[in-house]
Formats: C-alpha cells, structure tokens, sequence
C-alpha cells in the first residue's frame, strides 16, 4: 500500500470510497484482510466467510476432536469463503485493458452428487456473469478457472466422510473506479456457493472503514 494520502490516487479514493457504501447480505462476514503488495502499486482485499450448521458432519474423536474444535464452541462451519482483491495502476495496464483490475476467489462445500456433476465449472462461472449483470457491474477482459478439490479422511479421521469443494479465481477490469456493484456481485456469489437462497431484502451496508480512505 501507500505511505500517505497524498500519495494516493483520486480514482482510488474514490474507488475506496464506493466500496464502503457497497451493500451485502448479512449472513456474508466481511473484513479487510492484508492486500498483496507486488500486483499493483495500490491495492486493497476483502476477505468473507459464510458459516452455517453442519448437518452432515461425522462424529470425529481422538486427538482430531480436540484439534478440530471450533474456538467458539459454535457448531457452526464454513459453508463459503473468499476473497475480493481490488488492483490499481495509475499507469494502466495492457493486460487488465485498463488502470484497474478485480481479483477474486471463492471456495465452498459441495454435496457429492453436484460435486460430481462433470457441468459444475460452467454452472459456476455462469453464476459469476450472471451475478455482475443481475447487478449492472460493467466489466470487460473477464476470465477465470474453476478446480473441484476431493477431500478424503484417514487415520483418525477415517470416519469422516469425503467431501469435494468448488474454487472458481476469476478477474476482470471495471470499467469504471464505482467498484460497489462489482463487490455486491461478488458477494451474492458467495451466497449462491454456500447454498443461500436469493434475498431482496436484508442487506446490510459494509461496516469497516478501509485503510488508506481519508
């Protein structure tokens, strides 16, 4: 990141500025999280995490139940995290077609039988597209890649059934520094990866300040 204000771009307070006023569903936990220093010259992440019940986790035991705890002594888990990394350079870029780019990450739990469908990459990314465009977020030079990961227990935590998540990384240029629409987008994406239904209603607006905003 930057030094001091004065050293940061208009177009990236800006940007900053509408990503502050974004609004997202309340069951999506967002924080800033550390921003990668070496893709851009200024840069900001968002990290998010859904958590909900396990309703089909197996009983684990041994040294693994201990390990395995969750520290709030919720039974809650993970049903969807990700990361939203907002890029900027004021000299633009002939990669991004532009000054500014979105890098994004989602992983999530699957049920088995759609963790196997062989269409699941192209049901993924079309939720991507479908959500910017659901949410006017104008983008172009868009491009992803979606990994199913099988998860298979041993030892002490044999009993534990297997489990395949989906990873979609995507990114694209904005075409304008209103960033908003782009991260309400990508918030309603995590929902869908964790299973939510689509809610008109019951947003909420995002609660931290970013670093580097005055």
């Amino acid at each position: 990141m930057v030094s001091s204000f004065d050293q940061v771009p208009a177009d990236f307070l800006f940007a900053l500025g509408t990503l502050r006023h974004a609004r997202v569903r309340r069951e999506l936990q967002l924080d800033e999280i550390p921003a990668p220093s070496r893709l851009a010259p200024f840069a900001v992440a968002l990290g998010a995490e859904i958590l909900g019940p396990d309703d089909n986790a197996a009983p684990v035991h041994g040294p693994a139940a201990t390990a395995l705890a969750p520290a709030s002594g919720s039974d809650d888990v993970e049903l969807a995290t990700g990361r939203f990394i907002l890029l900027h350079d004021p000299a633009g870029s002939t990669l991004w077609d532009g000054d500014f780019r979105i890098v994004t990450y989602i992983r999530a739990r699957l049920e088995r039988e759609m963790g196997n469908d062989q269409l699941l990459g192209s049901v993924a990314w079309t939720w991507l597209v479908e959500a910017l465009e659901n949410h006017q977020a104008q983008y172009r030079a868009a491009g992803g890649t979606a990994t199913r990961v099988l998860s298979e227990g041993f030892g002490t935590l044999s009993e534990q059934p297997d489990s395949i998540d989906i990873e979609l990384r995507a990114s694209w240029t904005p075409a304008t520094p209103d960033i908003a629409p782009h991260l309400e987008a990508w918030s309603d994406m995590v929902c869908t990866f964790a299973g939510l239904e689509p809610l008109p209603e019951g947003v909420t607006a995002l609660p931290r300040r970013l670093r580097g905003e005055v």
